[in-house]
């Protein structure tokens, strides 16, 4: 049974980066199913305002902590997080070894021009990966379920979805039923980083637990994103109060 701790409602999996990619490669090569939120403060805070949102995240089999955020609040309640989980080291794990054991994969998410430059990178770094499938993300929800039926006929083993939430987490609930395997995961931004088209923040950021700020200076526009982090900090006070 997965040791999991509740932030704000919500069961985050006590898992180091490493071995829960080896636990997703394994469920893979079993031909199992599998649902995974890599998610941060700022997700965590829309489940409280989006019902159908909350719903799809706790339907996941897998919820890890992509913000060190959510890293220092299990701290702070005396259930310490093994660390951070990210969508993109997660998504780098998974190609490596799929690579290495010739697994397939299916790409769905970005622009158009980036989803081209990501299959290129792929088919250039991970040669003996099978691309099953790859499509943008600028489908209408007319089009949703086709786009489930096309993943469902190529059988892939991974499907990563780069749709941004709340959107990528509630497709993945609304046709996840659909399939007898594949791991699906929701990746946000991730193939703009892989692709090239987006830089990921320096190693200096990224270990001092600072991407979150690096992204805000780097993209102004996502401050408003931002506004999330103080939300969160306060309704963590009030959960250990209420403890």
């Amino acid at each position: 049974m997965k040791q999991t701790v509740d932030i704000l409602g919500i069961p985050f999996y006590n898992v180091s980066q490493s071995t829960f990619v080896d636990e997703l490669i394994e469920a893979a090569a079993n031909q199992e199913r599998r649902f995974v939120v890599t998610a941060n403060p700022e997700i965590v805070m829309h489940t409280k305002q989006d019902m159908a949102f909350n719903h799809a995240v706790l339907q996941a089999d897998y919820i890890v902590a992509d913000g060190i955020g959510v890293v220092k609040a299990a701290k702070s309640i005396g259930k310490p997080l093994e660390g951070r989980v990210t969508g993109f080291d997660t998504m780098l794990g998974l190609l490596q070894k799929a690579n290495e054991m010739k697994m397939s994969v299916y790409f769905v998410g970005a622009k158009p021009n980036v989803i081209k430059k990501l299959v290129k990178h792929v088919e250039q770094n991970y040669s003996d990966i099978n691309i099953v499938g790859a499509r943008d993300g600028y489908f209408l929800a007319s089009e949703a379920e086709a786009v489930a039926d096309d993943i469902f006929q190529s059988k892939a083993d991974f499907i990563f979805l780069a749709l941004g939430f709340p959107r990528q987490e509630k497709w993945i609930s609304s046709y996840i039923e659909k399939f007898n395997k594949g791991i699906f995961i929701g990746v946000g931004g991730s193939f703009d980083v892989l692709s090239g088209c987006t830089k990921r923040a320096p190693e200096f950021w990224v270990k001092s637990n600072l991407e979150w700020l690096y992204r805000i200076l780097s993209q102004p526009r996502r401050w408003r994103r931002a506004l999330a982090i103080p939300k969160f900090v306060m309704a963590m006070k009030r959960q250990r109060k209420q403890r």
